[in-house]
Order: structure tokens, then sequence, then C-alpha cells
């Protein structure tokens, strides 16, 4: 098969003739397919529905620490959940606070309180003349739309194979104290599903920030979301490198069950050093009385241990590694095969990145959507959602059933042909 860029352009104008007809066959179709979020389906959800049946009005609802856990107490989380927190993302119990169910809520309450009341005692971000914030790209759109709502100027940080870019990170954070943080999605990045590596993990640990109060935002969502059982991605642990590089107190690190057991219904996490823990519950024991702890300790009946964890998350990639692999397969059979595209295979998280031909993403996005497949907005995936190039489109593949998944994977790949071909006839 020819590339589009080997075509002559009388059959670069034969092809988007024929696409022109396959696209209006799929517009008369009425479809109405969704792959615009990271949900898991239905089935995925029902696998955690016995966790429902693991307390009821006989249980007895006391902590390991003797709390009644229908009552007032335990401010940052029972120990129980602590420790299974822990042995998700691989830190102590001790260094975990736990929260609601929303890892976003938490992150965002951490943005508020450095704006209104600093940071282990340093100036308030809303008194300062300039805050910026580093932002790996592409990336996870609701991160930025956190930092956006404070007003806060965004700096683009071209991601590579490992990671962001150590090289340009450094540069900011080492020589400018306006640069207060950066955010990562450390394994199986949102959008492309990159690893960050040993060195790049090293590095971050090492950093020599000019600002005192500088902070990494390590989200570390996917920390149990593997696709295979046999290839599993492992990063180093980001709280143990920042303490043996002597800046413990450096990284703020975010968890959740959000898309391990409901999304809705899940516990979520931070987990810091002793002293920026202390300084959160400052605050916390002002804003809240507590999180729903009997939620906490349903999580720990049902699961049990990170063994239970694991075994849980193996079946949801039974589930979900189909829809990836039939995505790719199309991707590789119409797109790669002709030029016009690229993207990476993630061995876990949610999404894959796609990556067209420079100008085409927002073009392919609305045509999709004119044919009945929502997908997620072109420029998401960057702050004040501009893409430089205009060309990078997240394809979330679980919530949809695989047939529903086919159809509009099939639409994307025609869509994107169309596109591509005007593109290049210019």
């Amino acid at each position: 098969m020819k590339t589009y860029q080997e075509m002559s352009k009388e059959e670069l104008l034969q092809e988007k003739e024929a696409l022109e007809a396959e696209y209006a066959k799929i517009r008369e179709m009425g479809l109405a397919l969704d792959m615009s979020r990271g949900k898991p389906g239905a089935d995925q959800l029902d696998l955690a529905m016995d966790m429902l049946d693991c307390l009821d009005s006989k249980s007895e609802l006391i902590s390991e620490n003797g709390t009644d856990l229908r009552n007032y107490g335990i401010l940052d989380g029972i120990p129980e959940a602590k420790r299974l927190i822990a042995e998700m993302v691989g830190t102590k119990p001790e260094n975990v606070i736990v929260y609601g169910n929303s890892s976003l809520n938490i992150m965002y309450d951490q943005i508020a309180r450095a704006e209104l009341f600093g940071i282990c005692g340093n100036t308030p971000w809303s008194k300062l003349d300039q805050v910026k914030f580093l932002c790996p790209v592409p990336g996870y759109d609701r991160h930025f739309a956190i930092t956006e709502d404070f007003g806060i100027e965004m700096i683009n940080i071209p991601m590579t194979e490992d990671g962001p870019d150590m090289d340009l990170v450094e540069k900011y954070v080492n020589s400018d104290p306006a640069v207060k943080g950066i955010w990562c999605v450390p394994k199986y990045s949102n959008p492309q599903g990159i690893v960050y590596s040993d060195e790049t993990v090293r590095r971050f640990a090492a950093l020599k920030p000019a600002a005192a109060d500088f902070r990494i935002f390590w989200d570390n969502a996917y920390a149990v979301h593997h696709l295979y059982e046999d290839n599993q991605a492992e990063i180093l642990n980001i709280l143990e490198e920042c303490e043996k590089a002597g800046n413990p107190d450096m990284v703020f690190q975010f968890c959740s069950t959000s898309k391990v057991s409901f999304p809705g219904s899940g516990i979520a996490a931070i987990s810091a050093s002793e002293a920026n823990l202390a300084d959160i519950r400052k605050r916390l024991t002002i804003q809240t009385i507590g999180h729903d702890k009997i939620n906490q300790l349903r999580h720990v009946r049902y699961f049990k241990n990170i063994d239970g964890i694991r075994s849980h998350m193996m079946k949801q990639a039974a589930i979900i590694r189909p829809k990836f692999e039939l995505v790719e397969k199309l991707l590789k059979e119409e797109i790669g095969a002709r030029g016009i595209g690229t993207w990476v295979n993630p061995k876990g998280g949610y999404f894959i990145s796609f990556e067209a031909l420079s100008g085409c993403a927002k073009e392919i996005v609305a045509l999709c959507k004119d044919a009945g497949v929502v997908l997620t907005g072109a420029g998401s995936p960057f702050p004040y959602k501009k893409d430089p190039k205009d060309s990078v489109i997240r394809i979330a593949p679980t919530y949809p059933s695989i047939e529903e998944l086919e159809e509009a994977a099939k639409v994307f790949v025609i869509v994107v042909r169309l596109v591509s071909v005007k593109k290049l006839l210019g």
C-alpha cells in the first residue's frame, strides 16, 4: 500500500472522492457513540458490585484502632485504609491522608491552600506578582483546568518517551522562583501512556528549586492499571527518591480507587512528607470533621490488601485490553500504513494519544462529531486548549462496548483519512 505522501495528485483526488462517499453513508446511519472521557464501562463496574455486600446493618463498624466509624473522628483516614493506599503507591501508611472519593478534589484543594495560605509558611501565591506552573504536554486537561481557574501561568513542557523534557524542567525550576509546581502523571501518562524512566524520576528528586515552596504534583492515577499481566511497568518511588536527594518536602503524590472500584464512590488520598502533611492537617481540621470512614472500611474489607487490588485489576484488564488492541489494529492497518498519523501503544492506563498531520485535529474531531462519534475536544491535552500543531487527539476506548467501539473506531479512521487527503491536496 502506498502512503498518501507517495500518491500522485490524481490518486489523492480519487481517494478523496471515495472517502467523501463513505463519510456520507456513515452520516446517514445516525450513530450516537461516545469516546470522549476515560470512564470505565458498565462491565468493569459490575466486577465490584459485591463490594456493596461487605458491610450491612449487622457489620461491626469499628476500626482496628477502636474508633466507632459511624461517628465523628479520624480526620485523615482510618489506619486500615492508609495501609491499603500505601501498598497501592508503594509508600508508608504514616505518609498518607485518605480523603473522600476524588483525587482531583485534593489537587484543587492543594492549589487553593497554596493560593490562600501558602505552603509550609511561605508567602501565599495570591500575594505574589507572578505564579507559574509547568505542564508536560500532551497532558491531562483537568490538571490544566485547575491551574487556569486560579489564573496561574502555564508553561508547556514537551513529553519524551522517558517523561517530560527534564533539561527544560531543570532550567525553569532551578532558575525561576515564580515556578511553583509541575503536573505529572508518571505511570501510563494521560493521554500517551508513557512511563517515566528511572533517570527521569531521579532527576525530579534532585531538582534544586529557586522557590522554597515548589512542589511536584505527582498524580499516580494509574499505579495499578496495567493492561498485561506479564508486561507491567514499574516506576521508582518518588517520595523515597526525594528523601534520598535531600528534598523530602518537594512532592505531593495523589491517587484514588476511582478506576479500581467505583468512580463516584471510591477513596482518594495524598501521600507526602510529615512536614507537608502537618501543614495540610492545619487547614483540614477546619475544613472537615472527616471523610466517609464507612466507605474506607468497605474498600479494605473488600480488597484486603494489594494482592486483592492486583487480582481485581487483572479482571478489569481482561475486559479493556481487547478494546485497546482493536483500536491499535485499526490504526496500524488504516492509518500507519498510509503514513498519516502516529500513536503510542500503551501498556496501561486509559487512553491512546493519536497525532494526526499538523493542522488536522480540530477538523477530525468536528467531522467525527457530525457523524455521531464524540471525541475529547481537540486541544484539550494542552493548557488553554491550545495545541500548537493542532494535531493531538485523545482516544478513550474503555467506555463503549466492544461492538460500539469498533463502529466508532472505523468512523475515526475514515475521517482521519479524509481530512489527511484534503490537507495533502492543500
